[in-house]
């Protein structure tokens, strides 16, 4: 993925307001009402010295005050409509970034999930997005607030003398400087801080996480101690984003400074004085002081402009980065089941190291397959190729003799059921984990008989409001034991005819395992299973036991046949592993 250019990003930003155009269109002409409205008020004090306080004129008894409580009401309007529909467009431009940055994190090949962690990830769709909408609303509106108001005081400037306005000139190159040298600044310090905010997202939500852990192995300290250093980094980077700001703004308020003298100095001189009065320089000098807020604003407003552009890059990227691949075109309905791995190789998109090599394996309908090996010999990779997370480099995965790539990605994943070990569950009710997407049309009766096979029923029933409990964020509320039974009646309820289990009774003490145990077999029941094992009783039950080492398939039999080969891998890990299980 390669970053948007800065013009480019910041056209992008627009074709997105102009979904909203006409609120657009009507803040627009509201600032400039409020634009108006100052230059008015500072025309009309020309008039208000020379008229009222130098030469009194009677004709100006009434009128003058009306037009200026006019400039101030058009003001209060402008200034209104303005903020408001800046505020309307930016929160809507915020709501339809998050909306599709959110859809593609749905649709993201599974590669992007182990590259990112979660913490940039979320950064981007809160932090990011926030800064994207200053970007293309507030720092837009604002600028060209400041520029209308700048152009009606620089008129009013004009109008009372051109002479003394020529001072303005000395603003000119300083803020070409400003803008040309230091805003590439400004870009680089807010990219890093875009990435210090995603640092700090992910320190903190590890340690929310895993309070637990942290307590019971004293890690407060080591925590304490990274998020002290990334809080400091993205400390020092705001400080210096701070720094340039502050020195571009001081810049510009010296040339302020220097336009001043030199207009109080050409006032002052015998060539001005025939033709400048009181009111005049007043008029002048209070417009030319006036422009230095917005002038300096305009400034800070390039800052807003270079954070957005930043954080928009890193969004348009994950939206330019394309959806998982879905070539295929085949919805068979409900497979038999007949699974055949043929010469699968595998590697993943960042690593030449080959995780899996040569995979020849046959599953027949309704078998139960385990896998067996030590950490790291390609167990877990192995099935997640089965619901395409990932595609071999090599061979050919068929179910049904059907190539996995033909399949929809709906139509192949509808045929297959999860239970894991690290149990997944969502801040809903106990009825919403179960009937969980595709799911949710289910009767409850249904929900209520997945429930009751998978021995969960018991425990339901017990809580406050029964299938209606929420159960908190990743079933917080509930045991471990509890949490894998109601992932196995997710999967009872799916009735799909393909089952994955990466050991779904490692959570469950010895009681809650022979019920779920009996679940589980009526759950592999006519159903193909491919089963992550490292329970003994697991292996057991299996029809056939597929031992891998170093992505290869070394062994494969019944758990007897294995048993008896004493120089086999089996044996040996049966040894070490399984022993003490059955004592």
């Amino acid at each position: 993925m390669s970053a948007v250019s800065g013009p480019g990003t910041y056209r992008r930003l627009l074709s997105y307001l102009a979904r909203q155009r006409l609120i657009f269109a009507l803040a627009v002409f509201a600032v400039a009402l409020d634009a108006a409205g100052q230059g008015l008020f500072f025309y009309l004090l020309r008039p208000l010295v020379d008229n009222t306080i130098v030469n009194p004129d009677p004709s100006f008894g009434w009128w003058l005050p009306a037009l200026v409580l006019l400039s101030v009401v058009v003001r209060i309007i402008g200034n209104f409509g303005g903020v408001f529909g800046m505020e309307w467009v930016g929160r809507t431009l915020i709501a339809d970034l998050r909306r599709e940055l959110f859809a593609r994190y749905l649709d993201l090949p599974a590669e992007n999930f182990d590259r990112e962690s979660s913490g940039q990830m979320i950064s981007r769709l809160t932090y990011n997005a926030e800064q994207v909408a200053q970007a293309a609303t507030t720092a837009l509106i604002g600028s060209l607030r400041d520029l209308f108001t700048v152009l009606a005081l620089v008129t009013v400037m004009l109008i009372q003398s051109w002479r003394l306005t020529l001072a303005m000139l000395l603003l000119v190159p300083v803020i070409g400087l400003v803008v040309t040298v230091i805003s590439r600044r400004f870009r680089k310090i807010s990219g890093r801080i875009q990435d210090s905010m995603g640092d700090v997202t992910h320190v903190t939500e590890e340690a929310v996480n895993g309070h637990e852990v942290i307590r019971i192995f004293g890690g407060q300290a080591h925590e304490r101690e990274a998020f002290e250093r990334i809080n400091a980094d993205n400390r020092r980077l705001h400080l210096r984003l701070s720094g340039t700001q502050l020195l571009s703004s001081s810049m510009i308020q010296l040339a302020a400074g220097l336009a001043v003298i030199v207009l109080l100095v050409i006032a002052a001189s015998e060539y001005m004085q025939a033709e400048v009065t009181a009111g005049i320089f007043m008029s002048v000098l209070a417009a030319m002081v006036a422009c230095i807020p917005p002038l300096k604003r305009l400034t800070r407003m390039h800052v807003v402009i270079e954070k957005g552009l930043a954080a928009a890059d890193s969004i348009f990227q994950v939206l330019d980065t394309p959806a998982e691949p879905d070539p295929g075109t085949q919805d068979p309905g409900r497979v038999r089941g007949a699974i055949e791995f043929e010469g699968v190789g595998f590697h993943y998109p960042d690593s030449d190291e080959w995780v899996l090599s040569d995979i020849d394996l046959k599953l027949e309908p309704g078998s139960v397959t385990a896998l067996v090996g030590r950490s790291g010999s390609g167990k877990s990779t192995l099935v997640r190729l089965l619901p395409r997370f990932y595609a071999p480099q090599r061979g050919s995965i068929r179910i049904d003799g059907l190539p996995l790539t033909d399949f929809r990605l709906d139509a192949l994943r509808r045929q297959i059921a999860l239970v894991s070990q690290d149990v997944v569950l969502f801040n809903d009710t106990v009825a919403g984990n179960i009937a969980y997407g595709a799911l949710a049309e289910v009767s409850h009766e249904q929900i209520v008989e997945a429930a009751r096979q998978a021995h969960a029923l018991e425990f339901i029933e017990r809580l406050p409001q029964g299938f209606d409990t929420p159960i908190g964020e990743d079933g917080s509320l509930l045991s471990g034991g509890q949490r894998q039974r109601l992932a196995i009646a997710r999967a009872l309820l799916k009735d799909a005819p393909i089952l994955v289990l990466d050991e779904a009774t490692s959570a469950l003490d010895a009681e809650s395992e022979r019920k779920v145990q009996q679940a589980l077999e009526a759950l592999m029941a006519n159903r193909t299973s491919l089963v992550i094992a490292h329970r003994l009783a697991t292996v057991k039950r299996a029809d056939r036991v597929v031992v891998l080492d170093q992505g290869r398939i070394v062994e494969q039999g019944s758990h007897e046949e294995l048993l008896a080969r004493p120089e086999g891998l089996y044996h040996y890990l049966h040894r070490l592993q399984f022993q003490d299980a059955e004592q």
